[in-house]
């Protein structure tokens, strides 16, 4: 059984640590207000913005004319994966899960005799692949010292890609990361975005929308969306990811302060029982000298 010096001090350090979850949850629940209304404020945007190119790409099609980015090299034999995940840790199985969809796709392109390259957006997504794919990590994209995501940060790493497609790296590209749904719910997701990948949009009797004329042609419009297309979908990428990372981490401190609680509880049980039988034991041996005298 620990001796009362070594439970008291057991105590205080579960009390200590109890204090620094209490404020990292504290400080994420301040984050994620921002971050949510960040990633739900970009939504609108991505969607019509979604919309006006998936009527354009149904117009004109995937025909050799038609803008590479949205035709496709015509093969699917080289795979880039792009896995944005956060520079730090403490946030449960925010990290964990992303890397584990990247992980199964990875997997079952290899199974398949695909070539796959893996790009990582973040530190935590690095370390959990590089001891099993360092031979297919082609790049790094650091934001640790990034105090605000911005649009740019999305437009770098789109440019990025970008040069790495028209210089043949490539056929597709696929990011991976956590739609926010709510504090205890991120959704695990993998989108394409090379080569564009849009649905029609729909009018309200389900047919596809009508017909419009455009100045200039409809291709040099979608060569010059198509871009931004995936820099606005790495954009809205990050802000989901942002605020399931605030959201995770808010869920995951608020856990470790209560098993910190339910730690001294028993830790204070533990030493009030010990403490009580040294007394015990001190009684029974005052009483005993006192007899043999």
């Amino acid at each position: 059984m620990p001796n009362l010096k070594d439970l008291k001090n057991r105590i205080e350090s579960v009390k200590s640590t109890r204090k620094i979850t209490k404020a990292m949850q504290m400080v994420a629940a301040a984050k994620l207000r921002r971050a949510q209304e960040a990633a739900e404020q970009s939504r609108p945007y991505t969607e019509r913005f979604n919309a006006v190119l998936g009527g354009l790409a149904a117009a004109v099609g995937t025909s050799d004319g038609a803008p590479l980015l949205l035709r496709g090299t015509g093969s699917d034999q080289v795979q880039m994966l792009v896995v944005m995940t956060a520079e730090r840790g403490l946030c449960g199985g925010f990290n964990s899960s992303i890397v584990k969809l990247a992980k199964a796709r990875a997997q079952a392109l290899l199974a398949e005799g695909k070539t796959v390259k893996i790009l990582t957006v973040g530190k935590k997504g690095r370390e959990q692949l590089k001891s099993e794919y360092a031979d297919i990590m082609v790049d790094h994209v650091d934001l640790s010292e990034v105090k605000k995501l911005g649009y740019d940060h999305a437009k770098d790493i789109a440019v990025d890609l970008l040069k790495r497609f028209e210089a043949g790296e490539f056929d597709v590209a696929t990011i991976f990361f956590n739609r926010f749904q709510s504090v205890i719910s991120q959704i695990p997701t993998a989108q394409q975005v090379i080569p564009a990948s849009y649905d029609a949009p729909e009018s309200e009797e389900g047919s596809v929308g009508s017909d419009y004329d455009y100045e200039p042609d409809q291709d040099q419009i979608l060569a010059d969306l198509l871009p931004r297309g995936v820099a606005t979908q790495a954009f809205a990428a990050l802000l989901e990811n942002g605020a399931s990372e605030q959201g995770a981490r808010m869920s995951a401190m608020d856990n470790a302060t209560r098993n910190a609680g339910d730690m001294i509880d028993n830790l204070t049980i533990e030493y009030n029982r010990s403490r009580q039988a040294v007394i015990t034991n001190e009684l029974i041996e005052i009483i005993s000298g006192a007899e043999a005298l």
